[in-house]
């Protein structure tokens, strides 16, 4: 039997066996003895054991990273309006992430394919909340700007509410 060939069937029985796995109650070596039995190979040999240590090892890691990403998803969910279950969409179809009042808002869009943080008032119609021209669409690489310079309004406003 090829060698690489072995070792992509281990790498895949032992994934196999990782996934369908309780990761509390799991072990290396149970997970080498129930890959052994379903592959009837002897995995007990040093070469195969360090080699299944490497599967456990990368697959555990993985996880660890996977997990790590789906925590920071759902962080940003949450910073963009209480997660995937509050989120809240105009009239328009945009994405709202703040009402500053009854009338303005800060909503995300897309407009021909860009991204808009856009903050503007809204009037009633027909039932309907819809956008005035009063208001600013801001780009990314606008925002991004803005928002560097966040400190220094909050610095220029609290200098001049001090005078």
């Amino acid at each position: 039997m090829d060698d690489t060939e072995t070792k992509g069937r281990i790498e895949e029985t032992v994934r196999r066996i990782l996934q369908e796995s309780d990761m509390d109650e799991v072990t290396e070596s149970k997970i080498r003895k129930q890959a052994s039995e379903h592959l009837g190979l002897d995995l007990s040999q040093p070469y195969f054991k360090a080699f299944v240590k490497q599967v456990v090892k990368a697959f555990l890691q993985e996880e660890e990273q996977r997990q790590k990403q789906q925590q920071q998803d759902e962080d940003e969910e949450e910073e963009l309006g209480g997660g995937s279950k509050g989120k809240e969409y105009d009239d328009e179809g945009d994405l709202i992430i703040c009402r500053l009042s009854d009338k303005r808002r800060v909503t995300i869009q897309d407009f021909r394919g860009k991204t808009l943080v856009s903050i503007r008032e809204y009037y009633k119609k027909d039932g309907k909340e819809l956008p005035t021209s009063k208001g600013i669409s801001l780009t990314e690489e606008q925002w991004s700007a803005f928002k560097k310079n966040v400190p220094a309004i909050e610095k220029a406003i609290k200098k001049m509410e001090s005078s």
